[in-house]
């Protein structure tokens, strides 16, 4: 083998390395999937029209196309024991619990998100899971939404980056990754029932990025959403299919329904979807029927397939080795991971000097969470309930750091809390697919809170949740207030070496969290006189509700976007998270071309110990010839510096980052005139601002 071989032998490589992974291209993928479908009968081909056996999609293995099994979801593997058909799999006997994704995007740290997607793909390798059900890649609009978690926050530039690294990733590995929910899935109350009302400039500024950024990574399936999508359900309409997800974003790749979403067989058929699960009962009988009728044709059905059978041909799905036992050997590493993104994802927002803590000091230990690890809901029909192992406890990791000084009572009287040299209140939610939750948290949470820090000055309260909880009410009197997610099997762990000091805290909020619900641009998102519901029956019995709008009135206005344009000061903004040390930003300096931007700005640890800090670049237009936001994330970096060092950052900008979408042409569009670039550590502190003038006819 001669060296120019070699040499373009490592150069194809690396070009299937960035398409995720993807072994064979597209074009000879479907050469390949059109020969497999003329060898198949009519009945093989209508059995690979919807699922098999819950989390299969069918197959003929006689005729090279086995069975591939899928898993839920992207913070680890949820190991169903209930499986209609076991034989058609080893299950694991574990898998890892890492921190929820929302946690993931707190880290502001790309590098972890590779780490954190190659370990779900490697344990999905061990296991046989030929497709993750994940990445979750919706916008948070809505902090009452019990899937925030899932997701990688309100911030369409953090969410996108996030995406690819976490879909280069995870098929770097050989598991190819499944973009949800498709698209503008922002609620869970009768998911099923509402209908996303959304403008067209929202959709492509908002709420496309991430899909977009996970399919330029070389995402290999995507899953259509519950709701409705300006009047028609996501996974039988043909605009958000054919024209924006295959037309706009290029797709080629697989789409498959979200679990029992679709409802009009002929619109199945035809409107873009290529495989429809679960699959309903009903399906095969009524293709069969319009065959009959001739509604539809045979040739619409081989066009239905033909993605799955090319998506499997085109990542070698169906040629992989099915286990790679082997890596289980790995797990010590995966939990290694878990325990470095929660590390890095803890977000301190307030701290009046009290922290980092010492050891030896009477700290009373009440609340929530104490014996078990915060997580999201146990529903069985849940697709993100990851139990792990080797699970460790908020009372364990207090009690290892602190010993016989720690005290734990569930109950405390205000004496109690009162001759506590520290008090740490542990509270939080339970969040889970299907179920919408207050903003407000349980009623004895906050009446023990209160009483917390009514009785002792030096509280600590300790959020464990999925999305942004109330706090006003006793937000002023803690000493302390952190954010520390559903952090995973060992991420409390983490959280007490951050209170000790052992580790520095470097998460910032990838959502803003709102004083108020009446403040949010999803305060209506429930219909009007609605109630939350915590019952299963009521979650998926569909005809206790009609359907209802969910109206996105405040169009590219989401998030810090929204509380910019109207004024109002959210509890903590986007961006947000302290440090034990302290960081100085120099005035940054620009080297501007017609289509492209060079920014340089120097970062320095001021402070006392080694940290890291997020500098986050926003963008905004001066005169903007149509209504924008005050300012929108186009780039940020996570530094790490020890005590008095300084390093130079370096940010390039192109012209799309300055692009509006234009409803008049339907595309995107860069308006002569001023733009300003803006460097600074959250949404609500930025140090420096400078000015890129982009000239009339410049390209």
């Amino acid at each position: 083998m001669n060296r120019k071989y070699i040499l373009l032998c490592l150069m194809t490589a690396g070009c299937i390395c960035a398409a995720g992974q993807q072994k064979v291209g597209w074009d000879e993928a479907y050469r390949e999937a059109d020969v497999k479908i003329a060898e198949l009968t009519l009945d093989e081909k209508l059995h690979f029209m919807r699922g098999y056996s819950l989390f299969f999609f069918y197959g003929v293995p006689e005729k090279g196309i086995p069975y591939l099994y899928h898993s839920d979801a992207t913070q680890g593997i949820n190991i169903r024991r209930n499986l209609p058909d076991t034989t058609m799999v080893r299950q694991l006997e574990r898998s890892t619990a890492f921190p929820c994704p929302l946690m993931l995007a707190a880290t502001f740290n790309p590098d972890l998100t590779r780490r954190y997607a190659t370990a779900v793909g490697e344990e999905c390798r061990a296991g046989g899971v030929e497709v993750l059900l994940g990445p979750g890649v919706n916008i948070t609009r809505n902090s009452q939404c019990g899937r925030n978690f899932e997701y990688f926050g309100e911030d369409p530039h953090l969410s996108s980056v996030m995406t690819a690294a976490y879909v280069r990733a995870i098929q770097s590995t050989g598991t190819a990754a499944c973009l949800k929910h498709f698209i503008c899935n922002g609620t869970e109350f009768y998911r099923r029932r509402s209908n996303s009302v959304v403008d067209e400039r929202a959709l492509h500024e908002i709420y496309l990025p991430p899909f977009k950024a996970g399919i330029d990574a070389g995402a290999a399936y995507v899953m259509t959403s519950y709701n409705q999508v300006n009047g028609e359900w996501a996974g039988q309409n043909s605009y958000l299919i054919n024209e924006l997800l295959r037309g706009e974003l290029g797709f080629r790749g697989c789409v498959m329904s979200d679990w029992s979403s679709v409802y009009d067989t002929e619109k199945v058929v035809k409107n873009g979807v290529n495989t429809e699960m679960p699959g309903r009962k009903e399906l095969l009988s009524e293709v069969k029927t319009l065959l009959a009728a001739g509604r539809i044709t045979e040739e619409d059905i081989n066009r239905m397939i033909r993605p799955s059978i090319a998506t499997g041909i085109a990542f070698g799905l169906y040629e992989r080795k099915k286990y790679l036992p082997e890596w289980l050997d790995k797990y010590p590493q995966h939990e290694q991971t878990a325990y470095d993104v929660a590390a890095e994802g803890i977000v301190l927002l307030k701290n009046n000097g009290i922290l980092p803590l010492r050891t030896g000091r009477k700290i009373l230990l009440t609340g929530r969470f104490l014996h078990e690890v915060p997580r999201t809901g146990d529903n069985p029909a849940a697709s993100a309930a990851v139990k792990g192992y080797n699970n460790v406890t908020l009372a364990e990791a207090m009690y290892d750091m602190n010993g016989d000084a720690l005290s734990i009572v569930e109950k405390p009287t205000s004496a109690q809390l009162a001759a506590a040299d520290v008090v740490l209140v542990s509270a939080g939610t339970i969040d889970m697919e299907s179920f919408e939750r207050p903003f407000a948290l349980p009623r004895q949470e906050e009446q023990l809170i209160r009483r917390a820090v009514e009785a002792n000055p030096n509280t600590i309260v300790l959020v464990n949740s999925g999305s942004g909880v109330r706090m006003t009410s006793w937000n002023d009197k803690a000493a302390a207030v952190i954010y520390g997610w559903y952090p995973g099997q060992n991420g409390m762990k983490a959280i007490v070496d951050m209170l000790f000091g052992q580790l520095n805290p470097s998460g910032k909020l990838p959502m803003t969290i709102e004083r108020e619900f009446k403040d949010s641009p999803a305060k209506n998102t429930m219909p009007a006189g609605a109630e939350f519901y915590h019952e299963a029956y009521r979650a998926y019995n569909e005809n206790l509700i009609s359907v209802y709008d969910v109206n996105y009135d405040e169009s590219v206005w989401v998030g810090y976007r929204w509380y910019d344009s109207k004024a109002i000061r959210p509890l903590y903004p986007f961006g947000l998270g302290l440090s034990y040390t302290t960081f100085t930003l120099s005035r940054p300096q620009i080297q501007a071309e017609h289509h492209s931007a060079k920014i340089q700005v120097v970062l320095t640890n001021t402070g006392e110990r080694k940290g890291s800090e997020v500098v986050q670049l926003y963008i905004s237009e001066k005169n903007p010839a149509v209504p924008r936001p005050e300012k929108e994330l186009k780039a940020f970096r996570k530094v790490e510096l020890e005590s008095g060092k300084k390093t130079s950052v370096e940010f390039e900008l192109n012209r799309q980052d300055l692009a509006v979408w234009d409803v008049n042409s339907h595309g995107w569009k860069v308006n002569p005139g001023e733009y300003v670039i803006g460097i600074g550590t959250s949404s609500a502190d930025i140090a420096y601002s400078l000015i890129w003038n982009i000239k009339e006819g410049e390209k």
